[in-house]
């Protein structure tokens, strides 16, 4: 994990877990229940102001004040799209901007947010992919992004008709935005415990969810370390198809990436594995490649949710038709295989799945997708 200092050095606390808080403020001389309530200020209440958190010894809040901080990414817009989804582009720095994206539901909150500026696996579908790469989040600003669109959604939530006592904004969290999030390991894997902790925000682990397009070694790394839920890109029944939309199929082909997904429902007790499959006009869209996802999937604990395909400048790819996606639907059902089509939302502000591109500069001229080398896996 990698920790956030100002130019003063104060420390950013939203780059700690509980364990690392806890070695914190003993630092500073305190106890560890003093890391529990701090967590309960910062994520429970949003509170960012050492001052304001009352219950905490007045000696402590002056060294907090003095050697740290609670600082997220800054909002640089903010859109609204008709159906009421929002899209925030955050800066990362002087130069660089993510985008982060809330999409309300009846019955839920669901936040997506990126793990990386940019991005290096090259998915050739993807408008992020097409910006390039330029460096990892830290995980301050990966945690950043839901304590600040917590503080941001909760000051005009009404909780819809039929919401459950005490429903917040954001129900869900999604690791779906800019970036490969396994690829980031190092930083991505504190965040989540701290969207999951009881002293955190909370959130059950079945609703924070993990895509990933498929680095094998790091789905074992996670089976280890979190428990979550976990969407992989797989887009093609085929590994010659999938190699030419998801590069890094290249390095880990199908067989091998669905026996790590199994490995890792096996180590967490998990449910199933949602595979996301974008659907592309005349290229993975046909009855006879449902037929042989089938094959790969029946019987397995996997669901598939297909995804219209959201168009941006430059692209080569058309979204399939409808009755073509509801055929294939219709395929994958009659199967034996769990499948749902995706409802496109905040397409009008570019702010659906696969067109978030944020603003990255000074990007890394190889892409992994392209040739597996010159962008480094952190650790």
């Amino acid at each position: 994990m990698s920790v956030e200092s100002a130019g003063d050095g104060r420390v950013n606390l939203l780059g700690f877990e509980r364990a690392g808080l806890e070695a914190f403020v003993a630092g500073l001389g305190s106890k560890p229940f003093r890391a529990r309530q701090l967590m309960q200020w910062i994520y429970g209440r949003g509170e960012s102001r050492f001052t304001a958190m009352t219950d905490l010894a007045k000696d402590f809040r002056a060294q907090l004040a003095q050697h740290a901080e609670v600082r997220a990414p800054e909002i640089v817009t903010t859109q609204r799209s008709a159906d009421g989804t929002r899209k925030w582009l955050l800066r990362a720095d002087a130069t660089q901007a993510i985008e982060m994206v809330y999409i309300p539901e009846e019955s839920r909150g669901t936040l997506c947010i990126s793990s990386q500026v940019g991005c290096a696996l090259d998915c050739s579908f993807c408008s992020t992919a097409q910006q390039g790469f330029n460096r990892n989040l830290t995980t301050a600003e990966i945690v950043g992004q839901v304590w600040l669109a917590a503080r941001e959604l909760e000051r005009d939530f009404v909780p819809p008709p039929g919401a459950s006592p005490g429903q917040r904004a954001i129900t869900n969290v999604v690791l779906m935005g800019m970036g490969e999030p396994l690829a980031n390991f190092r930083n991505v894997v504190p965040a989540l415990r701290v969207f999951t902790d009881d002293f955190g925000f909370d959130i059950s682990r079945r609703r924070v969810t993990l895509s990933t397009s498929g680095l094998v070694p790091q789905i074992y790394r996670l089976a280890e370390e979190v428990n979550v839920a976990l969407a992989v890109s797989l887009h093609a029944p085929t590994d010659a198809l999938r190699s030419e939309l998801v590069p890094i199929n290249r390095r880990h082909p199908i067989a091998e990436l669905l026996e790590a997904c199994w490995h890792y429902l096996d180590e967490q007790n998990g449910r199933s594995v949602t595979f996301e499959y974008v659907m592309l006009d005349g290229v993975n869209d046909q009855p006879a490649q449902a037929r042989e996802l089938v094959r790969l999937l029946k019987g397995r604990p996997a669901k598939l949710n297909l995804i219209p395909f959201n168009p941006f400048p430059g692209t080569r790819y058309r979204r399939s038709p409808l009755p073509a996606i509801l055929r294939f639907r219709d395929e994958l059902l009659a199967g034996g295989v769990l499948a749902t089509i995706r409802r496109t939302r905040g397409d009008d502000i570019d702010a659906a799945c696969g067109q978030l591109a944020g603003r990255v500069s000074d990007r890394t001229t190889v892409r992994l997708g392209n040739r597996l080398i010159g962008v480094a896996v952190q650790p």
